[in-house]
């Protein structure tokens, strides 16, 4: 007999966002890995005492390493291929019913801070991963190169 599948949205459901990321992904891997509360430190400065609230800086910051990983530099698609993936969602600390930043959050947020905050952000990431051995790679050097 032929089946077919009828679709039925639930109104409630259980559903636990860690139970359906594998232990091996790689965004549940660096979310175990990488401690970003340094980052809050590092921004302070940038931000006033008064007014709304910010995007939380490491989900800033989360958000910047996914786009780099993916390959992805628009943040209105950034926004859009994060809320479609349970392992990234997890990684950011949201849940699956919670909204993402608004993508032009992200394109404010990273006019705010300097480009050498980026590379000192960046390059700590780079060590935790390094000491963690989720990183490993070869210098290639030309020695025909010439800087002109």
């Amino acid at each position: 007999m032929q089946g077919k599948k009828d679709y039925q949205e639930q109104l409630f459901t259980s559903f636990q966002l860690s139970n359906h990321v594998p232990n091996n992904n790689f965004y549940r891997r660096l979310s175990e890995h990488l401690d970003l509360r340094f980052v809050r430190k590092l921004t302070k400065a940038h931000y006033g005492t008064c007014g709304q609230k910010s995007i939380d800086q490491v989900v800033f910051y989360k958000l910047s390493l996914v786009g780099y990983l993916e390959n992805i530099i628009s943040d209105r698609k950034l926004i859009d291929h994060c809320s479609m993936r349970l392992d990234i969602m997890f990684f950011l600390g949201y849940d699956i019913d919670e909204p993402l930043p608004w993508y032009s959050t992200i394109s404010r947020t990273r006019q705010l801070f300097p480009d050498d905050l980026f590379e000192k952000v960046f390059t700590e990431i780079l060590t935790m991963c390094i000491e963690k051995g989720m990183v490993a790679g070869h210098i290639q050097e030309d020695k025909d190169l010439v800087w002109s």
